[in-house]
């Protein structure tokens, strides 16, 4: 993948690229300290969060469409799975502000261009694979209804 990204998703993959393999784990933990709790509204409704069962642990999303074709992604995952937690983060900083087209048009392999193949399980990406695929799934949902 060459191609620009739109918005912070292009910063995050060249930060993790410009790194060596030991400090692109270390970011990949940094990312996992920063993801956003969930609105209240989410914590009194965890029904309305879909797991993603690809991940080995478990990971839950929610996408939200504002008037404005704002994508929003909330997500949640335990503390104690600190790479299935970065990546989620990862996606929630790197999707804020987007328009539905701009995440629709993400590359499916995002997650694999980041250069982290080396360093965490095949599992583990096909988990950050699989968020992303979800995410988009949920917003192609939102629209069609």
């Amino acid at each position: 993948m060459t191609d620009l990204l739109p918005g912070e998703l292009e910063t995050i993959r060249t930060d993790f690229r410009e790194l060596g393999l030991k400090d692109r784990l270390q970011l990949l933990l940094e990312f996992s300290n920063e993801l956003p709790e969930l609105p209240a509204h989410y914590l009194e409704h965890p029904d309305l969060l879909e797991r993603v069962e690809e991940c080995q642990s478990p990971v839950f999303i929610f996408v939200d469409i504002d008037e404005e074709n704002i994508v929003h992604l909330y997500a949640t995952a335990p503390r104690e799975s600190p790479t299935t937690r970065g990546f989620a983060s990862i996606l929630v900083q790197g999707l804020k502000g987007l328009t539905v087209d701009q995440v629709l048009g993400v590359p499916d392999d995002y997650p694999q261009d980041l250069g982290l193949t080396e360093a965490v399980s095949p599992l583990r990406i096909r988990g950050m694979t699989a968020l992303l695929g979800r995410t988009k799934r949920q917003i192609r949902e939102k629209l069609a209804a």
